[in-house]
């Protein structure tokens, strides 16, 4: 009786030390797999400087990304300037690529960018960005940026994954 007693308290010890291992690991799993955005322009920088980026991860090799447009961010037509489009592909696909790299730093080695569409002030930017392929040093992505549902930018891009270790300023400039 001793013994069952003993092997008793045994299994339920393992039993319980699963179910808590279980359950912290399904938390952390729904917490990187947040439907949330969360605000990646923390520190100064020129992100952050322009209006920031708010991003989002979807799965392990989805994720997305959004800004609003202000008057800052537009060129002598009245509509968003390429430049402003081309920094937030890069800040959005870039925290994508160090999201998928187990949070390693990575640089952006070539961005293809074309501009198919227009937004003005006051739109709601949103990027798709879609992890193709991921090696131990490169990350090869393509990215859309939608306002209004309708695409106004698509781009494809390969980031280098750096074998240092990671700085304090965090994703998205």
């Amino acid at each position: 009786m001793a013994n069952e007693s003993f092997s008793s308290k045994v299994c339920n010890v393992f039993f319980y030390n699963y179910l808590y291992i279980f359950i912290n690991f399904n938390l952390y799993i729904i917490k990187i797999m947040s439907k949330e955005f969360e605000q990646i322009s923390l520190n100064p920088g020129f992100m952050k400087h322009n209006g920031g980026v708010l991003f989002r991860t979807i799965s392990d090799t989805e994720y997305e990304f959004k800004s609003t447009i202000n008057k800052n961010h537009l060129n002598a037509a009245g509509i968003t300037h390429g430049g402003y489009l081309s920094a937030l592909v890069d800040a959005g696909a870039g925290t994508a690529a160090h999201r998928s790299a187990d949070n390693a730093p990575c640089v952006t080695i070539s961005l293809d960018l074309k501009f198919i569409g227009a937004s003005k002030v006051g739109d709601e930017i949103i990027g798709s960005v879609k992890i193709l392929k991921k090696t131990k040093s490169l990350v090869f992505l393509f990215c859309e940026l939608k306002c209004n549902k309708k695409i106004i930018t698509s781009a494809s891009g390969v980031w280098k994954i750096l074998k240092v270790k990671p700085s304090n300023l965090g994703p998205g400039g």
